[in-house]
């Protein structure tokens, strides 16, 4: 059975360092290497564990071409046979999009865990060494697979997960669909199935992510108008994905002119600003809906379709 659990690093709040213990929210994210994070679990000493540290930094800055090297050196260790998981320390505020890039780009059979923390590494109570260690015991999980979220205890599916707070500890959730499973003292409470799905592949994405889609996210809210879009569609946006009030809604203002985008060969996504809850209904060709995605998985979603040449 294969047991080596690979760690990568990117950086994040979990790698991060005030001067003041007690201080959780001014300091410098990205500062500390993943060999240090993991050599600070006393658990895991004597593990059959790998670090590797892929980028170095704040997830708001997260870039195309860090995605590309992530899922490359995670396809990389998940497709050797003594691997039986891959874990990633990231920062909170992008996570959700990371996960869902990489479930829809490699879909692996194999757990891909993210995790990380809403304190520094230098905090009185630091959450970061045991979302390593709750990540870890996903990633050797016998029947787990597919690319998910642990943080705060509870294991989120990457199509699900959402930050929902900006400074509690359980700052993730999954909406209607809940958790997948819950770690309890080192062992997993499982409530629904794995993710599954087959990825577009690495070589879909093998070119420089400086030529990948332009895709950017428009918000409806009362008084919108159409003047962003036109000026996205004069600017060379590739696609839009609007985040509508309600159920789908969208100010006539701000309808009209996604409408032209349409027309003039403009992908358009549509989806809900709503922290939690699907489309429900019918909706036409033109603007069709990202189901129960979130506005920054469905561009993700379109990016990666656009690149598949959908």
């Amino acid at each position: 059975m294969p047991s080596t659990v690979v760690i990568l690093g990117t950086g994040g709040t979990i790698a991060g360092t005030a001067t003041n213990p007690s201080d959780n929210v001014g300091y410098t994210a990205a500062q500390r290497g993943v060999a240090d994070l993991v050599a600070a679990v006393p658990a895991l000493q004597g593990q059959a564990l790998e670090t590797e540290q892929v980028a170095q930094l704040d997830s708001k800055d997260m870039d195309h071409a860090t995605w590309q090297r992530l899922a490359q050196r995670a396809a990389h260790h998940l497709a050797r046979p003594e691997v039986c998981g891959v874990v990633v320390t990231h920062g909170t505020d992008t996570m959700e999009e990371t996960a869902w890039f990489l479930q829809r780009v490699l879909g692996p059979d194999k757990p891909l865990v993210l995790t990380g923390a809403m304190r520094p590494a230098t905090a009185l109570q630091t959450d970061g060494p045991q979302n390593i260690l709750d990540a870890i015991t996903v990633a050797r999980e016998p029947a787990a697979c597919g690319v998910v979220v642990v943080f705060a205890g509870q294991v989120h599916a990457a199509q699900d997960v959402r930050k929902l707070h900006t400074y509690r500890l359980d700052a993730f959730g999954s909406g209607d669909a809940g958790p997948i499973a819950r770690v309890e003292e080192g062992r997993l409470r499982r409530h629904r199935t794995w993710p599954v799905g087959s990825g577009l592949g690495l070589a879909r994405i093998a070119f420089e992510p400086a030529s990948w889609p332009r895709v950017e996210v428009v918000t409806s809210h009362a008084g919108a108008s159409g003047r962003l879009v036109d000026a996205l569609v004069a600017d060379g946006v590739d696609g839009l994905v609007v985040a509508a009030t309600g159920n789908g809604s969208l100010h006539q203002a701000l309808e009209l002119a996604l409408r032209r985008a349409a027309t003039a060969g403009i992908p358009v996504m549509r989806c809900t600003r709503c922290a939690s809850g699907a489309l429900i209904g019918a909706f036409d060709a033109a603007m069709p809906a990202a189901a129960s995605l979130s506005p920054w998985a469905a561009r993700v979603e379109l990016m990666l379709s656009l690149l598949a040449g959908g």
